[in-house]
């Protein structure tokens, strides 16, 4: 179950997408975790009727998950990562539009509005949106929509590691059952990607052109108008993750640096590499690399490796980089320069008592005590306590103070969550005042869309300062949310590649 920032940024989200009567649907889930339909009517006090039109609406667009089980029945389950993966969309659609043309656009609203949309056939689509489909399917920015995409994963997973070790005979050992989760994992990764190899069918005989034998299999390939499809989030991901890294290099070394960084991250997609001035390219690789520092630190603070004649970009180590400087920034903001410092210092050393980090930090203790309270109580530092008798007095325990990254990083999520939410309402009581209310609703009619000049010349300064304000909202969403891609995504989307 979901945190409360989180749940009422997802009950804010489906509220502006889908209305006031889906959203109580998705705060009942949140709040009381899954549930049933009879429980779900009960709770929500809504008419069946309405109930099961808001759960189609919400498993059509991939946002609750549906189990059958012999012990619970029928049960409904809200998919909060794929909510919060909305407010990426006008992203994506941008990427889209920068790989493949405006046309791309009409297709890719239809997928936002409805995820599972179904491929238009030549009969309703011009040569042109189908051969953008078609692009978008061979290159994965579009995967089929299974029944396995509706069915929690969790479920499945506990399914299957219950049905390896039953296998087992007698009492597991810790060995046994790190291969039971394993061969689960291994199990539904297979399904997931056998269910997903469908989209594309053989062209019939006929429609096969006849004037080269000599093309590829795969422009003998057509959509199947049968499947699905739903956009491919992991996809876009990528490219928001290598601009992620290449203005980390910019802000590191500098500018041409950068465009080697954007080279190599284009080159390791399509697994081949094309570059002029060699010697220049190579300076900058071994300047990313840090071969001048075959050190520890050195290693931590590069971006590529080099090995083989090959490049690797070392996505992990970048990432980690990455999500270590937003903790920073934050205990810079809320603490000032000493609070970095401790930070800092407990990232690389590691647990320590409060005497041992005033006297390695050379800060007096009246000032450390204070701050390590403060640090502790926005959970960017945490204490382990090492007891020295068995009655765990307090009196005779040491408190090593250490930085626990996923508690940290959890409860920064949990904040940004709440920016979220309040941009979102902030928004949202702007649209809602009186004046800009009233003008929108002119707007939206039919003479004044076409025409604007029908508006007052106080209206359309109302409608400029309402979009002026829509814009600067947008953009501070749009950083907030690029600071919860570095916290959440960036490790799952990241990836050790070599070209």
């Amino acid at each position: 179950m979901a945190d409360a920032e989180t749940s009422r940024l997802c009950v804010q989200i489906v509220r502006s997408h889908f209305g006031p009567l889906t959203a109580n649907v998705a705060s009942a889930l949140l709040t009381r975790g899954r549930l049933s339909l009879a429980h779900l009517i009960r709770y929500t006090m809504m008419k069946p009727r309405t109930v099961r039109a808001a759960i189609l609406i919400l498993v059509q667009q991939n946002i609750l998950w549906h189990s059958n089980t012999e012990e619970e029945g029928d049960m409904l389950e809200f998919n909060t990562l794929e909510c919060l993966m909305r407010l990426r969309f006008g992203r994506y659609v941008w990427q889209a539009e920068q790989l493949f043309g405006p046309s791309v656009r009409t297709l890719f609203f239809s997928s936002s509005d409805s995820v599972n949309t179904c491929a238009p056939g030549c009969r309703s689509c011009s040569s042109l949106y189908s051969q953008t489909l078609y692009k978008l399917i061979s290159s994965a920015y579009l995967k089929p929509s299974t029944l396995l995409s509706h069915h929690s994963p969790r479920d499945k997973r506990i399914k299957y590691e219950a049905e390896e070790k039953a296998k087992i005979a007698g009492f597991p050992t810790a060995k046994e059952l790190r291969e039971a989760q394993e061969t689960a994992e291994a199990r539904l990764k297979r399904e997931e990607e056998e269910a997903e190899s469908v989209g594309l069918k053989r062209k019939p005989k006929d429609l096969l052109s006849h004037r080269s034998s000599k093309k590829k299999a795969t422009e003998e390939d057509m959509v199947d108008d049968d499947v699905y499809f739903r956009v491919n989030f992991d996809k876009f991901n990528i490219y928001i993750r290598n601009k992620l890294i290449e203005m980390a290099v910019g802000e590191r070394f500098n500018q041409s640096a950068a465009l080697v960084m954007r080279a190599t991250l284009k080159a390791s997609e399509a697994r081949q590499k094309s570059h002029s001035s060699a010697s220049l390219v190579k300076d900058y690789l071994g300047l990313m690399s840090a071969v001048d520092n075959p050190t520890p630190a050195g290693k931590a603070a590069s971006f590529i490796s080099l090995a083989d004649n090959k490049v690797h970009i070392e996505f992990e180590i970048v990432s980690k980089r990455l999500r270590r400087r937003v903790l920073e920034a934050v205990a810079r903001e809320r603490h000032g320069d000493d609070g970095v410092r401790i930070v800092r210092l407990l990232l690389d050393i590691g647990k320590m008592d409060e005497k041992q980090i005033a006297k390695v930090a050379m800060m007096p203790n009246n000032v450390v005590r204070p701050l390590l309270a403060a640090l502790s109580s926005d959970f960017l530092i945490s204490t382990q306590e090492v007891p020295r008798s068995a009655d765990r007095n307090p009196t005779r325990t040491f408190y090593l103070w250490h930085v626990d990254l996923p508690k940290a990083y959890s409860a920064l999520l949990g904040h940004l969550y709440k920016t979220l939410y309040n941009i979102g309402m902030r928004r949202q009581a702007e649209q809602e005042e009186p004046t800009v209310k009233a003008v929108l609703a002119k707007r939206a009619r039919t003479d004044v869309a076409q025409d604007e000049n029908l508006l007052s010349r106080m209206e359309r300064d109302v409608l400029k300062e309402w979009e002026t304000k829509r814009e600067k909202l947008t953009v501070l969403e749009m950083r907030v949310e690029e600071v919860v891609f570095i916290l959440r995504d960036l490790d799952k989307v990241g990836s050790h590649e070599d070209i």
